[in-house]
């Protein structure tokens, strides 16, 4: 099985597919109801209620289900900050996120909210004392990930959680990614997942909220699940979701040690591999089954076709995927490449062999890529002793294409200069720099586009 994008949707476990088969003959009726069957329904949410309580590690009566992560991310944010509005409109999230989260945060900025985004290193963790320095007198909620979605790196929740409680502002942590793992550590005060992300059905979310956070539900009142999620509950999906966790977490401990090996494996051997290749996120405190990796003159849209014809399913923040041609926000907080970017995210039970085939797979897929993008013969003039390179209208990784075919006919200490107008440059283009010891001198304006100037070192 060549499936490597779990971290997008997990394949369904086998305990989440025998609960749901099971649930479906029970779990049909109104758990509010009194007769027989509305009292099976109900035996059933209650009983996966407290399943997936004991696996967050909070109240029954603190857990509800949502119809999806998302929703739970946004009803979590929204509830909060209205229960919280007498405290003020700020909302501090990291630049890191979700895009349920910085949705919900652009949401609030447009309803007249103010809204500080915390940087990341170039390894995407956030620094402790940048959230202490967020807080003002008026902030109303926090936000961190438990752990990265694109280059899984793991977030100092704990930490950050201490600082939030001493500021006496609630933490909102999106446990997506990590739940599957285990309980997130440290005093939080609000909890998102998402069932698809560990192996339960798609269409269940949960959301936590512990005792003593102000909150106030937003939209129409609705007598389902405590209020904090309207509509009839998909008992089956939420019996099979529970079950799943739980599965999950009791073997975790055990695949976590066979996935990081897998996940090593990948990271030592990529660069030796394939040249021009910057595998990105932390190298240590991450998921275990998470590895990034960017390649240097690669689109990445169709380096992810040549993968799933050879059998691979994964993914990319890069640029070349998008509809927007812009970069994953993520990779471009973290000033990392974003061109020809894969994320291989192994799902539980992901043999070695697959691994194994897929590192021979690789190189040829990557050195398909960059003989059909040609290597394109560079529009050069020199100005001023400058040596400019017209990449206008071209998409990279052409413009960094470029640059680099003609870096080697100035002289050291000579300057190239890059004409662009796509985004992804802006991060593509010093990303180049730092990996081959060339210095990146910055940009300025130009009658079109934008001129990157680098200056030739070695």
């Amino acid at each position: 099985m060549g499936y490597f994008d779990a971290a997008s949707s997990a394949p369904l476990h086998p305990v989440a597919r025998q609960a749901l088969q099971a649930s479906l003959d029970e779990g049909w009726a109104d758990p509010a109801r009194l007769y027989r069957e509305g009292r099976r329904a109900r035996l059933l949410l209650d009983a996966a209620r407290e399943a997936a309580a004991d696996a967050v590690g909070c109240r029954p009566d603190e857990l509800v289900f949502t119809p999806s992560g998302t929703r739970a991310v946004h009803s979590g944010v929204a509830g909060v900050l209205a229960g919280r509005r007498r405290v003020g409109r700020h909302l501090i999230v990291s630049a890191v996120e979700h895009s349920s989260v910085l949705h919900a945060a652009d949401a609030h900025e447009g309803a007249g909210g103010t809204v500080t985004q915390v940087a990341v290193d170039r390894a995407g963790a956030v620094g402790v004392q940048a959230y202490a320095e967020a807080f003002r007198p008026d902030s109303a909620l926090a936000c961190l990930q438990s752990a990265n979605h694109e280059v899984g790196t793991e977030q100092p929740v704990a930490e950050v959680a201490a600082v939030c409680q001493e500021a006496g502002v609630p933490l909102l942590v999106d446990a997506a990614q990590s739940l599957g793992w285990g309980r997130v550590e440290g005093a939080w005060s609000v909890l998102a997942g998402s069932a698809h992300k560990w192996g339960g059905p798609s269409g269940v979310g949960l959301l936590v909220v512990r005792k003593g956070v102000r909150f106030a539900a937003q939209g129409p009142a609705d007598e389902r699940e405590s209020g904090r999620a309207a509509g009839f509950e998909n008992i089956p999906a939420i019996v099979a979701a529970a079950a799943s966790l739980r599965a999950v977490q009791a073997e975790a401990a055990q695949e976590a040690v066979r996935l990081r090996e897998l996940t090593e494996r990948i990271r030592a051997r990529v660069p030796e591999l394939v040249p021009d290749v910057e595998v990105v996120g932390d190298p240590v405190r991450r998921l275990p089954g998470i590895v990034t990796f960017s390649c240097l003159y690669v689109d990445g849209e169709a380096l992810l076709h040549e993968l799933d014809r050879a059998g691979f399913s994964v993914s990319s923040g890069s640029s070349c995927t998008s509809s927007t041609l812009t970069p994953s926000h993520v990779l471009k907080a973290m000033g990392v490449l974003s061109e020809g970017n894969v994320r291989v995210s192994l799902p539980f039970g992901t043999a070695a062999e697959d691994v194994e085939r897929f590192l021979e797979v690789l190189p040829g897929a990557v050195t398909a890529v960059r003989e059909k993008l040609g290597a394109p013969v560079a529009e050069t003039v020199v100005r001023d002793d400058v040596l400019v390179v017209d990449s206008l209208g071209k998409r990279c990784p052409i413009p960094v294409i470029e640059l680099a075919k003609v870096i080697g006919d100035v002289p050291v200490g000579g300057l190239v200069r890059v004409l662009s107008d796509d985004e992804a440059a802006r991060l593509d283009i010093p990303a180049w720099c730092e990996m081959r010891g060339q210095e990146y001198v910055g940009e300025e304006p130009a009658e079109r586009g934008t001129a990157y100037m680098v200056r030739r070192v070695s």
